[in-house]
């Protein structure tokens, strides 16, 4: 019952992937064969303007936000819970089996679950995002900077535990995810 709640449950919930069926209910189109083909909300955007972008931010978000609250509902609050729910709607999200293991990219979900968690660190990936970007110009290179002010403001605020080690394992997810 626990692998059920703590592992199956977040999967599932991350396999709800808010652009593929952002994009069959308003298009009637698999997303993954439009524009970069990925399914997340950046190609939402591009695919359905701004409303497809923000409601598939909104989904991506509230799945999180759902499985960190059961979690922590049957399990009490506790860095292992939080991990967990973010861990495996992050993976859901990547790798959700009914589309074939092809999702969305998880930037939505590493982030819900850091506004989740501490939402300090992402004031400090805002102010990180604007100065690289007002520098560089390069949006993925700022956005990544960026999101590793995560991992950095945990382990500042909270040492060495396991909720900032779980979110440098989910950050290097995302980096693996990004590779592809």
């Amino acid at each position: 019952m626990t692998l059920l709640f703590s592992v199956i449950l977040p999967y599932l919930l991350g396999s709800l992937n808010g652009a593929y069926y952002i994009t069959k209910f308003l298009k009637k189109k698999d997303i993954r064969t439009l524009e970069s083909g990925n399914a997340g909300a950046t190609n939402a955007g591009r695919v359905l303007g701004k409303k497809g972008f923000l409601l598939t931010v909104l989904i991506d978000a509230v799945k999180t936000w759902i499985a960190l609250y059961l979690g922590m509902l049957w399990f009490g609050v506790s860095e292992w819970v939080m991990f967990s729910a973010i861990l495996f709607v992050l993976l859901g999200h990547l790798y959700p089996v009914h589309l074939q293991f092809k999702g969305g990219k998880g930037i939505v979900v590493y982030l819900a679950g850091a506004l989740w968690v501490e939402p300090l660190s992402l004031a400090a990936a805002a102010i990180v995002m604007g100065i690289t970007f007002g520098l560089t110009r390069k949006y993925t290179i700022s956005g990544f900077l960026a999101i590793s002010m995560v991992p950095i403001v945990l382990f500042w605020l909270y040492g060495v535990t396991v909720l900032p080690m779980g979110m440098s394992i989910a950050f290097i997810v995302l980096l693996i995810a990004h590779q592809k």
